[in-house]
């Protein structure tokens, strides 16, 4: 007999659903139900955010059900984390750094927001809102450049202590501004001389649970619309802008820098993509771009697609202590360009040490916002690292003022070309004094770097070292164990496929004899013009000291001995991302060696036994190329419902559209029919190609199931971009349900007895056929709360205690089992205990619906004679 669920759940027919105690804020990270380890879908959440719903559950052990958000459980209280011996300290100040770009412009700065006419999206039922505020500088002359802010997703309407997500608010609620969140950035950038306009997306915020992409084609058509019209404001319809527009200087479309924070990170990211190379007709705001887009800045962001824009510069802030997007899978925004494209376009990712996710809008912050609002990283229990008040973690004011000043910084090299600001991002080492006390550490790819060992198929491993991958459920071939709580933000899974081929690194683990570590690129490189050869090494948290000396070979076996580089552990929990690379330099020689034909990566490690993973290595020069956006052919997932059929297996196309043109490969997932693992292909795309040959195979039968919904995903691998990068395969079921019957085995029994009904369907079925009934007044006297086992009865209701006694009738209390796969016959029971009072006989009644809808609904009665038990 399968396990009851736990209190909370409740599984009825095709539809599971779980009610938290208290509302959920909606956050970046998409709310997950699990069964085990196996992930169930995603769940619609109610208006008030207390009620998920997810149809067409495959339920296997119910009394395994999980409620996850970006690895953590919402369904039970966290416990407390563990010591774990010494938290490291915060990291040393580093160095100031030529400029300061938090530091305030000449400019005076005015405010004021517009409100248009919303804007229809494929999908989407609501119009979204254009809405937006504006800050902009007084008395700057010429054009200004634009910087677009977007906020990611939250709460939309709020009415005193109460938050929903609906669209529009229903009265008396009001909207939540989360817009007007980022003001102190956009005073910093209007001080600059840059007009920032900072827009609403709540209408996407309340529409996109159900969408495959989690919202991202919407929020790149609201970003793409607002710019349609600040492109026309520009030129000839700036007569008709909004007062607050035309007051302020002329906006340059031709300078436009996109920031973009939590899952606002990847619409802007999609806007760029979209924005390059145009998404097929009828994706939302179909009108050509006339706007350039010179960079990103995104906050927490997600990244769901894994990806991308390869060749537009971003910035990627990673908050040490986010409690949404926990698993910094922003990191994806710097990783995943690696070899897309041409590589020149730098992507720098910040860790906030002590940041977390919401603080960064101040809509978002307790104290500062108009609605109610949180903080994220939820203490108790208490973390040492990221609860208020340790040394580590930063106050809301402290993480904001951060925040702009790192926004002004990419601002001021990606718009302004001011490359004295480089240090700052790139992984040089150097701070800005107007973030402190905020310890920011970054690291970056692209630019003026050279590949020498980035880890593929080719690369080869010795000595202390062996090639890992970076998602696997093979505990032996991972990177770090798959059931690690927070194993990387480099290791972050794409979509939650547990085994991705082609992502790989190098795991070092020495003893005290320091063994030597070595990594072979598939074939010499040439590192000539490199000034300094980068490093990308994570070291586990809260290490101290850990040192190695660093070494090439060239081809013909010449060493040379380039230095030594030290680590220190972030200061993490197990509540806690910190296991990211840091980045560290040492110089090459100018002699000794052929930098032309450099064959091997040494890696020495001093002292007594650790471990580190090396995720890349690069030649390095102080460089900044013009990135210059080619323009990579696009692919985008669309959708397919196919017949089922009686019988046999057959091939269907899956539709996977390319437009533009070029050469290019992609990996496509394709989810195994029931089950939920994939399987996955690398494709070619070719010149001239209008759709990816993704075949899929569907099979029939005579068994009933749920509706069948197969996952298809795609991301890029070399010379293309991803749009659209989720869709689905349909197989509607076309079999009768089983009819259910029932049969009474004990339904009279003394007190202490249990009463106990043999359930039986007609046929097998493919999916789980939950059954379940409430009691109603059986005539006469009813079986009470207090007449029954109160364990049972607390697993049958939701947040109700057996005392006071009362009718059973009268509580939420749900009797059910499920039949699994395969399976044709349960038991439902009612354990009874003995209060040693004498009474009448008592009764209970539990009507079912049948399982097959046309079938008659089932009655099952009980008595319970007073008296000792029957034994049974």
């Amino acid at each position: 007999m399968p396990d009851s669920p736990s209190p909370g759940w409740v599984v009825s027919g095709a539809r599971l659903t779980w009610t938290a105690p208290a509302p959920v804020p909606p956050g970046g990270a998409a709310v997950e139900f699990w069964n085990g380890d196996r992930l169930l879908g995603l769940p619609r959440p109610s208006a008030d955010l207390r009620t998920y719903t997810l149809e067409s559950a495959e339920v296997g052990d119910a009394a395994d059900l999980q409620v996850r958000v970006s690895g953590r459980r919402l369904d039970v209280e966290e416990p407390a984390s563990p010591s774990a011996g010494v938290i490291a300290p915060l990291p040393a100040p580093l160095p100031a750094g030529e400029v300061d770009p938090g530091t305030p412009g000449p400019f005076a700065t005015s405010t004021g927001e517009y409100e248009l006419d919303p804007i229809s999206v494929p999908g989407y039922a609501v119009p979204l809102e254009m809405r937006a505020v504006v800050v902009a500088p007084t008395g700057a002359p010429g054009r200004r450049p634009l910087a677009l802010l977007l906020h990611g997703r939250h709460a939309t309407c709020y009415d005193g202590t109460t938050i929903l997500l609906e669209w529009p608010c229903p009265a008396p609620s009001k909207p939540i501004p989360s817009h007007r969140g980022y003001l102190q950035a956009q005073r910093l950038l209007a001080s600059q001389g840059y007009v920032t306009v900072s827009i609403s997306a709540n209408g996407v915020n309340a529409q996109d649970a159900l969408d495959q992409d989690s919202g991202a084609g919407a929020r790149s058509a609201l970003v793409r619309a607002h710019l349609a019209r600040w492109a026309d404001w520009a030129g000839q319809g700036r007569p008709s802008a909004p007062e607050v527009v035309r007051t302020a200087p002329v906006a340059d479309p031709g300078r436009v820098l996109l920031v973009g924070h939590s899952r606002g990170g990847e619409g802007v990211n999609r806007a760029v993509v979209d924005s390059l190379v145009p998404p097929p007709p009828g994706s939302g705001h179909d009108e050509p771009a006339r706007w350039t887009i010179k960079g990103q800045v995104l906050i927490g962001p997600t990244v769901f697609g894994h990806n991308p824009a390869p060749d537009v510069p971003s910035v990627t802030v990673l908050p040490g202590c986010d409690g949404d997007v926990a698993d910094l899978q922003g990191q994806m925004y710097v990783d995943a360009t690696r070899g897309v494209s041409r590589g020149t376009a730098l992507h720098s990712a910040l860790y906030f040490v002590g940041a977390n996710h919401n603080y960064f809008n101040a809509e978002w912050t307790p104290g500062q916002a108009e609605a109610p609002a949180s903080d994220d990283f939820r203490s108790p229990p208490e973390d040492p690292v990221c609860s208020p008040g340790t040394a580590t973690r930063l106050t809301a004011e402290q993480q904001q003022s951060a925040g702009a000043t790192y926004i002004a910084a990419a601002a001021r090299l990606f718009v302004a070309g001011d490359r004295r600001v480089l240090p700052l991002l790139d992984g040089s080492g150097a701070r800005a004094p107007s973030a402190d006390p905020a310890r920011v550490l970054a690291h970056a790819v692209g630019a003026d770097r050279t590949p020498f060992v980035v880890p593929d198929e080719t690369t080869t491993a010795g000595g202390g070292a062996r090639m890992c991958a970076q998602v696997s459920a093979d505990p032996a071939a991972a990177c770090v164990d798959p059931a690690a709580s927070r194993p990387s933000p480099h290791f972050v899974r794409f979509n939650r496929i547990a085994s991705e081929s082609g992502r790989l690194a190098v795991a070092l683990r020495w003893s005290a004899d320091g063994q030597t570590a070595t990594a072979r690129p598939g074939a010499p490189v040439s590192l000539a013009g490199s000034r300094e050869l980068a490093l990308r090494l994570a070291v586990p948290p809260n290490t101290t000291a850990t040192r190695f000396d660093v070494a090439v070979t060239d081809s013909t076996g010449r060493r040379a001995r380039l230095g030594a580089v030290t680590l220190d552990g972030l200061p993490a929990t197990d509540r806690v991302s910190g296991r990211w690379a840091q980045e560290v330099r040492v110089p090459l020689p100018a002699r000794g060696i052929d930098l032309r034909r450099v064959a091997e990566l040494e890696l020495v490690p001093h002292g007594g036994g650790g471990e580190a993973w090396l995720i890349d290595a690069h030649g390095w020069a102080p460089g900044l190329p013009d990135p210059r956006p080619v323009a990579l052919p696009r692919v985008d997932v669309g959708a397919l419902t196919v017949e089922e059929g009686d019988s046999g297996t057959r091939t269907v196309r899956f539709p996977v559209s390319v437009t533009g043109d070029g050469a290019g490969s992609v990996r496509v997932f394709v989810q195994d029919q029931g089950a939920t693992t994939y399987t996955e292909q690398l494709v070619a795309v070719e010149p001239g190609q209008r759709e990816l040959e993704v075949p899929v195979q569907v099979t029939g039968n005579t068994r009933w199931s749920f509706d069948a919904r197969r996952t298809v995903v795609v991301k890029a691998v070399r010379g293309a971009v991803v749009g659209r990068y989720a869709g689905r395969l349909t197989v509607p079921n076309d079999d009768p349900r089983p009819v259910l019957t029932a049969t009474p085995v004990t339904d009279e029994v003394s007190e202490g007895g249990t009463l106990l009904w043999r359930l039986t369907l007609s046929a097998a079925a493919d999916s789980n056929v939950s059954v379940g009934g409430l009691p109603v007044a059986p005539g006469g006297v009813e079986l009470s709360t207090t007449d029954v086992d109160e364990t049972w009865f607390r697993e049958r209701v939701f947040q109700e205690e057996p005392l006071p006694s009362r009718p059973l009738s009268t509580t939420g209390l749900q009797d059910s089992t499920v039949f699994l796969p395969g399976d044709v016959s349960e038991d439902l029971f009612v354990p009874t205990v003995i209060d040693g009072e004498a009474e009448p006989v008592e009764r209970v009644r539990f009507d079912l619906p049948n399982s097959a809808p046309d079938a008659p609904g089932i009655s099952l009665v009980g008595a319970v004679a007073d008296g000792a038990p029957d034994g049974r």
